[in-house]
Formats: structure tokens, C-alpha cells, sequence
């Protein structure tokens, strides 16, 4: 079934017109309230506009809390302390003391083979200043660092 529509009516001009009353009825209203001031101050070259839609209610929420004190820098205090003496499998190589060994090796592009990850089965033995160690588990010392992979 077809549904008959007039050809003279047209109801667009009426939304429209409703929309317009809608808006001016919205712009007259706040307008005539308080919802937005702007507040001169003694300088005349200054002015601030105050949005007063919630009362107070946010005044203070986004102000600077004092009783915290000074900022302080969010990073290390001395930052990083780095191993120049560290060397993988004869090269010198940098690395920052308390590094994983593992973490090291591949950031230099040296394979070293893993199974667990936890130091149970002994996959990833590598030698350590002569001291055949398992490097998921070691980390970078202070000092003379001599790493070989095995």
C-alpha cells in the first residue's frame, strides 16, 4: 500500500520555524540570568568571564592545591648508573647496572635461548666474569663484566 502525501502541505517551515522560537527562547533566557558574567576588573585593558551555570560547586576544583609543596622531578634522582665496562662475547656494549643479562643480549642482537624464563631448566646458561650463570636470572654487576655466550 501507497501512502497519499499532499503536495501543498509541507511541514518543513513549521520545524524550522519551532527550532527558531526553540533557539531565541534559549538565547533570551540566558541572556537575562546569570549563567554567564563577564567581570571588569579596576584595569581596564582586563576582563574575565566567569561561567556561573554551577554555582560554586567548581570554583576550587581545579585550583593549585599549596599544601603540597614545591614540584619535584617525577624521574631517577641521579638518574641511570651506567657500566662502561661491560663486554658481550669479546664487544663492548652498553648497559646500565642492575640490567638483565637477557635484556642486554638483545638489545646487542645476541641469540640466547630460552625455555622457562625462571631459571629452572638451564637453557640459557651463559658465562659471567668465568662463572657459567643463567642469564634470565642475572643482571648487570658494578664493575668489570665479561659475558659469554656458550
Amino acid at each position: 500500500l501507497e501512502t497519499y502525501r499532499s503536495p501543498t502541505l509541507n511541514y518543513t517551515p513549521i520545524m524550522m520555524s519551532l527550532r527558531s522560537i526553540t533557539l531565541a527562547l534559549t538565547l533570551a533566557f540566558l541572556a537575562s540570568s546569570d549563567a554567564f558574567t563577564v567581570i571588569n576588573s579596576s584595569n581596564s585593558a582586563r576582563s574575565s568571564t566567569s561561567l556561573n551555570i554551577f554555582g560554586n560547586a567548581l570554583k576550587n576544583a581545579f585550583a593549585p592545591d599549596d599544601s603540597l609543596g614545591d614540584a619535584k622531578s617525577a624521574g631517577l634522582t641521579n638518574g641511570p648508573q651506567n657500566n662502561e665496562n661491560v663486554s658481550l662475547n669479546g664487544k663492548k656494549v652498553k648497559a646500565v647496572v642492575g640490567q638483565k643479562v637477557s635484556v642486554v643480549a638483545a638489545q646487542n642482537r645476541v641469540k640466547i635461548s630460552y625455555n622457562c624464563k625462571a631459571g629452572d631448566c638451564g637453557t640459557c646458561n651463559i658465562k659471567m666474569n668465568g662463572r657459567t650463570v643463567k642469564a634470565c636470572q642475572m643482571s648487570v654487576p658494578i664493575g668489570k663484566c665479561n659475558i659469554q655466550t656458550l
